[in-house]
């Protein structure tokens, strides 16, 4: 009788593993299956400056009419939305970057920022410029996209007069939806690429600790019963 229950005692504990490797397998394929969550849109995002700030513009660079003396910014990048966007990167002082063009009558000077983005946005057959500025004196009367349009020529524009390139970048696209997965393949960081920030943790890398903790507690629970 002895031997008969020992014996019976390790084919249920086979029979717990391999339900245990076969939810976790169930699992992993259920979690390989499903959609990429959507990182945001590729585009250039507008700002101000305000102060010492950026701040997200109001209106379009095709309908904003800057004074003298003010700064814009461009920046390139992925985002959700408004509140997710990227703001430019680096100087945004009006008298260091307008320091070498003189004011001229009947025309105003704006100080523009022009950030192409990381190397992880770009799509993948580009690598984004250095970003610079620029001092744009134009007409009294001309708008923001009229002051880009004088210093960082070629624009490129979608049928909706999207803004969709700044000097040529990106070739191609114009506020696509990108994934986390296009990000993956399409942005791995590049020679200057900002490797401090992150995404989150991929698929593979929830599924393993997932499957992990099951197996840590199916041993648990295997061993509370031998011990019963």
């Amino acid at each position: 009788m002895t031997r008969g229950r020992t014996g019976l005692a390790p084919r249920r504990v086979w029979r717990g593993r391999l339900a245990v490797v076969a939810f976790v397998a169930a699992l992993l394929g259920v979690l390989a299956a499903a959609p990429s969550q959507a990182a945001g849109y590729r585009y250039w995002s507008f700002w101000d400056r305000d102060g010492g700030t950026w701040t997200y513009a109001s209106q379009g660079p095709g309908t904003a009419r800057p004074d003298d003396g003010d700064v814009q910014g461009f920046r390139f990048s992925v985002s959700e939305d408004s509140k997710d966007a990227a703001k430019p990167r680096g100087p945004a002082d009006f008298k260091e970057i307008c320091r070498r063009t003189p004011a001229e009558d009947g025309r105003k000077r704006v100080a523009l920022v022009i950030d192409f983005g990381l190397p992880r946005d770009a799509p993948h057959d580009d690598n984004p410029p250095a970003p610079r500025t620029a001092c744009a004196r134009v007409a009294e009367d001309a708008t923001s996209a009229d002051a880009l349009a004088s210093v960082a020529k070629p624009l490129r524009y979608d049928s909706k007069a999207l803004l969709c390139a700044i000097d040529g970048y990106p070739r191609s696209g114009c506020g696509e939806q990108v994934s986390n997965d296009t990000l993956k393949t399409e942005g791995q960081p590049k020679a200057g690429g900002d490797k401090g920030e992150d995404r989150g943790p991929s698929v593979g890398l929830i599924a393993g600790a997932v499957a992990v903790a099951l197996l840590g507690g199916a041993a648990f629970w295997q061993a509370r019963r031998r011990r019963g």
